[in-house]
């Protein structure tokens, strides 16, 4: 007897950690309920509008009081709005399939269609995700929304009139395998004329907490906005006017390894901002890589502080297109930023005279 109930004992924990939303035993957590949006009638054929599906789902997922976005393989047109709300609370937004990162400095290849991608072709409005902070905010302009994005491609179209992702607003996010693109390669990409952003992080400056893991950016104005608190690796700008843009922060960002690849300007700081990259991996295109049409991707500055705003620590390699390793890195201001080529010795900090 005491076999028998131990047998029905461990048959039991099994069918526990097979159900969706209790206790998995490989990460011994909750997992979100998860709601698929073919359930609220979207349509992944590149051509039926989704917004109003979306926005379906994720109030299905909001008065749930949390859960997960499940967007199975498939082209989804249409814009993801997350409304504001008053309540701490963990929104994902996952698509089926990891996306296949595409950039570089030279050559012409067309984007694939596989995998799980969100469009939109609007000229103007919010971005394709967009936390809003209405109808209620938790404070000041901020929503109390946690947003986590995994497995996702979004694009808009060559010198975008709109941005990819931006979670101003929002509480606190963290992109994981996610590209932003124009739906062109990043070496064919038209100067953006409009001031958009690939990707913006939240800026709320006592909570925001932002955590970028493979997220590749590539066309816009500003590749990554980056406000309070962000933590990134393995990112990738490229083909953008400005790849890193730091603004205002009254807490320090960091990152560890980021590749810059045919931006106007590698690190951009327009506010007061501390940070750190550990990494800063460029690739310069070599003669003869750079034409009439995409002119605007040579390299004016690595660091443009003009106004010598950043406070900051970058290590940084270097490699020239048919040259190879080169040490060449151009500041515009940037005083209080110390760079240092990857094996140099320390930069010494400066003396005062007493």
């Amino acid at each position: 007897m005491k076999r028998s109930t131990t047998i029905i004992a461990v048959l039991l924990l099994g069918l526990i950690c097979l159900t969706p939303g209790k206790v998995t035993a490989d990460t011994n957590a909750l997992e979100p309920q998860v709601f698929n949006v073919l359930d609220y009638g979207a349509v992944g054929d590149d051509k039926t509008d989704n917004t109003a599906a979306f926005s379906a789902c994720i109030k299905a997922i909001i008065d749930a009081g949390g859960g997960r976005m499940y967007i199975p393989d498939g082209v989804y047109r249409g814009r993801i709005i997350v409304p504001g709300t008053k309540k701490w609370i963990t929104l994902e937004i996952v698509g089926e399939s990891k996306p296949t990162p595409i950039f570089g400095t030279i050559g012409s290849f067309p984007l694939p269609k596989n995998g799980t991608i969100l469009k939109c072709l609007d000229k103007s409005g919010p971005a394709v995700i967009y936390a809003d902070n209405k109808p209620e905010k938790l404070y000041m302009s901020f929503s109390g929304v946690y947003v986590i994005i995994k497995n996702l491609e979004v694009r808009t179209y060559d010198n975008p009139g709109i941005s990819g992702i931006d979670l101003l607003n929002a509480a606190q996010c963290k992109l994981e395998n996610v590209y932003v693109n124009t739906d062109i390669y990043n070496v064919q990409a038209s100067k953006p004329t409009h001031g958009t952003s690939g990707v913006i992080t939240p800026a709320r400056s006592n909570a925001a907490w932002t955590v970028l893991r493979n997220l590749v950016v590539t066309g816009y104005n500003n590749g990554i906005v980056v406000n309070e608190h962000t933590d990134g690796d393995s990112i990738v700008v490229a083909g953008n006017v400005n790849g890193l843009n730091f603004v205002q922060a009254h807490h320090a960002s960091r990152f560890a390894r980021v590749g810059t690849y045919r931006n106007t300007h590698h690190v951009t700081v327009s506010g007061k901002h501390g940070f750190s990259i550990d990494q800063l991996n460029t690739e310069m295109p070599g003669r003869g890589q750079t034409n009439a049409a995409n002119a605007w991707q040579t390299l004016v500055s690595d660091i443009n502080d003009p106004k010598n705003l950043g406070i900051g620590d970058i290590n940084y390699w270097v490699v020239e297109g048919g040259v190879g390793a080169v040490d060449k890195f151009t500041k515009n201001g940037g005083e209080h930023i110390r760079a240092r080529r990857i094996g140099s010795p320390p930069v010494a900090k400066p003396t005062h005279e007493q």
